[in-house]
């Protein structure tokens, strides 16, 4: 069945330009970024890779990724002077030309951190069309699109826990919508990334917490 164009695949999304992809999807970027860290950041370190790099500043990409990390939406008119808000807000960011190697044009690695030490390297890129993916997070891959909410476990890799995990989200009436694991090696860290249907609530956040092999938890929704 030939795949149905929807409205948003002829005008594209309502946004800020110039451009969809070097602008709206690099404020998905930055706001995507943003939920993965936990919030806004302090410090804001960002590698432009590409055409990110070579024509992004001219179709205003610093400023888009800064409003992203302020948390604002794609048709916020201040992006346009998002880089002078970051700086108020007491956020500094540094931009730098990177080769990210065999990775999409239009990639950013994002090495965000605050004044409790907390830290998160994140990258992604901007596909077209405002639509973004987060290819990785620290050191681990992954490949989250920010359409749907989305579940970060960090655990130890053990048998039973995903299981474990799988089985209180459908306690509480939550649907998987996608799911990938990634781990160091076997026996170590590993990384769960599960994309829900709907957002996961505090207490089901709460119970997994308790799960013996379970060290961290992240909850990102929808950007």
């Amino acid at each position: 069945m030939p795949h149905q164009r929807s409205l948003f695949d002829v005008v594209g999304p309502i946004m800020i330009g110039p451009s969809s992809s070097h602008t709206a999807g690099a404020v998905r970027l930055g706001a995507l970024a943003r939920a993965v860290f936990g919030g806004q950041p302090t410090v804001a370190d960002i590698e432009l890779h590409g055409s990110f790099a070579s024509t992004g500043p001219g179709h205003g990409t610093d400023l888009a990724l800064a409003a992203g990390l302020l948390g604002m939406a794609l048709d916020d008119p201040r992006i346009r002077t998002a880089l002078a808000l970051a700086a108020d807000a007491g956020m500094t960011i540094t931009l730098c030309e990177s080769d990210l190697g065999e990775v999409h044009p239009n990639t950013a690695r994002l090495t965000l951190s605050d004044a409790d030490g907390n830290a998160t390297t994140v990258q992604g890129s901007s596909v077209g069309g405002a639509a973004v993916v987060l290819s990785r997070i620290g050191d681990f891959d992954v490949s989250i699109s920010g359409e749907l909410p989305v579940l970060i476990v960090e655990h130890h890799d053990e048998p039973g826990v995903i299981a474990a995990v799988s089985a209180l989200l459908a306690a509480h009436g939550v649907n998987v919508a996608s799911m990938e694991v990634s781990r160091e090696m076997r026996g170590a860290q590993a990384l769960m990334v599960l994309e829900t249907d709907q957002p996961v609530g505090d207490g089901t956040v709460a119970e997994m917490a308790e799960v013996p092999a379970v060290t961290s938890i992240r909850v990102v929704p929808a950007v």
